[in-house]
């Protein structure tokens, strides 16, 4: 009887683990979500990339402030990221966060060039908060001249391109 009772009672014990395992159209449609998630944050970041490539802002030479006349940028960046907000909104996407990436040419000293990056990067977020995007959902990175776009940047324009920001967003 002993033995009887103790059987009944690992059976019922393993009920509740099989009722929580997934079936495999669970398993398909977790799938199907991720990959769907998946060509929404390439295509989001692909319209991303153009939009801070086409509005694009000069910043003083060696500092974090802003030339004149980037006002008309700021605000297509900032309307780009809010129109992506409503389509990873729309797919069902959340934990998500913008993130902008500032960059420099390899000229001077690589940790100065790191901080500066860093601190524009800031600037083109409060940027965006200021105009509208959640400031909880972007975060800055300071990249230097980690990741150069033209190599080498040995001439005037050459430089120019590789100083400027990125932003992506992050699943």
């Amino acid at each position: 009887m002993k033995v009887k009772a103790l059987c009944i009672s690992l059976a019922l014990l393993a009920v509740p683990a099989v009722s929580f395992a997934q079936s495999p159209f669970d398993q398909i449609k977790k799938a199907a979500g991720d990959a769907g998630k998946g060509a929404v944050e390439k295509r989001v970041n692909t319209k991303l990339t153009e939009e801070a490539r086409k509005n694009q802002c000069s910043f003083k030479s060696g500092t974090d402030v802003l030339e004149p006349g980037c006002d008309k940028k700021l605000k297509n960046l900032a309307n780009a990221l809010i129109e992506a907000k409503k389509q990873l909104d729309s797919a069902g996407v959340k934990n998500f966060k913008f993130e902008v990436s500032g960059h420099t040419d390899s000229s001077g000293d690589a940790a100065k060039n790191k901080e500066l990056s860093a601190k524009r990067a800031e600037v083109i977020v409060k940027e965006l908060a200021a105009r509208g995007v959640p400031r909880a959902e972007i975060i800055s990175v300071g990249r230097g001249s980690e990741q150069r776009l033209v190599k080498p940047d040995d001439t005037p324009a050459k430089k120019a391109k590789n100083r400027r920001y990125e932003i992506q967003v992050r699943l």
